[in-house]
């Protein structure tokens, strides 16, 4: 017996691979959606792929067919892929979006999007709820076309019931941005110190993609209009994250130097997780609205991401692997050694 028909909207990405293995399992019956039609080994054979661009009104239109039951969309950015989905309501019994935490902001209006200027950084209040205040909707950056695309969604209230799941530091294999290859490339090169800024105490919270699905899944059998928290049920300090990467690639745990307050000079101690003050998770909404259960921690889910890191990465050039990446945080920012060897080197450390 089925649970109905559903569609996703982004299914060779990171989470799309995860969700389309959930719903299947969970006896829906799955279209998967992706520019090159691809197929994930671990998806039950009754998947169908489909080959489609999401900026192609028509071809949209035409993935939906006479219409789904659920629909998940996976890479919904901004407002005119609100349209999208709205224009085509009548059609979709219900929808489950991945939105961001870039969407809130703290009490003096700054997010994300502050983060690189002058007392930039947000504070928020431990942990976030759900109601927290959020940016502005606009065109301007990530965070403002993700606050547009939750905003149109929901003015939709009873015509398209949608989910919003804020998903924060997304982790898990086939990551386009995987934040553990800071560690996991140190291990591979020998680095045997780490140096942290912020005394190495920074949380981001973060959601690996088998917990993502599980929301996925839990949202599809309990349609609603609603935003949730999405992540992990514990959110780990930078120097945590370090051990266990250590732990998971079978090494002796790195000496930790430990640096207060900002990174020392430039990118030196900056890691992907590094701030000044910590975001961390409310997940009580989703506990209560839909019987939220975790089904992985981000220890236990360690040891198959750093797998398939090292095997990727071992011998090659990161950034070619990872564009996105390597966009967001250049060579010399996430492993600039020679700055990092000079910085220990004048303060008697070691490499």
């Amino acid at each position: 017996m089925t649970s109905g028909s559903a569609v996703v909207i982004g299914a060779s990405g990171q989470i799309g691979r995860a969700a389309v293995r959930a719903l299947a399992r969970d006896g829906w019956e799955v279209r998967a959606a992706s520019r090159h039609g691809g197929r994930d080994d671990s998806w039950p054979g009754e998947v169908r792929t489909v080959a489609v661009d999401r900026e192609d009104d028509a071809a949209l239109a035409g993935l939906i067919g006479e219409g789904c039951d659920v629909l998940l969309d996976c890479v919904a950015y901004g407002a005119g892929h609100a349209q999208q989905l709205t224009a085509l309501a009548d059609r979709i019994g219900s929808a489950v979006v991945v939105s961001s935490c870039v969407v809130y902001e703290d009490d003096r209006g700054r997010s994300f999007a502050t983060m690189g200027e002058p007392d930039g950084a947000p504070v928020y209040p431990l942990p976030v709820p759900e109601s927290h205040p959020t940016v502005r909707p606009g065109d301007e950056n990530y965070g403002t076309r993700k606050a547009a695309l939750e905003q149109a969604l929901l003015a939709q209230g009873d015509r398209l019931p949608v989910t919003l799941l804020r998903a924060c530091a997304v982790h898990g294999p086939y990551s386009p941005l995987p934040r553990e290859l800071y560690f996991v490339k140190r291990v591979l090169d020998g680095r045997r110190v780490r140096v942290l800024a912020y005394g190495g105490t920074s949380r981001f919270h973060p959601v690996h993609v088998d917990n993502l699905a599980e929301l996925v899944r839990l949202a599809a059998r309990r349609p609603g209009s609603r935003v949730l928290n999405a992540a992990d049920p514990q959110a780990p300090t930078v120097a945590e994250i370090s051990a266990a990467v250590d732990a998971a690639m079978g090494a002796p745990e790195s000496e930790i130097v430990r640096v207060d307050g900002p990174p020392p000079s430039s990118g030196v101690g900056d890691t992907p997780w590094s701030a000044p003050h910590p975001l961390v998770y409310d997940m009580s909404a989703a506990e209560r609205e839909l019987g939220y259960r975790a089904v992985t921690t981000y220890e236990e889910s360690l040891p198959a991401t750093v797998a398939w890191l090292a095997d990727r990465v071992e011998g090659r050039d990161w950034w070619e692997l990872f564009p996105t990446m390597a966009g967001r945080y250049p060579d010399e920012k996430l492993f600039g050694y020679a700055a990092e060897d000079r910085w220990l080197a004048e303060r008697g450390g070691r490499r």
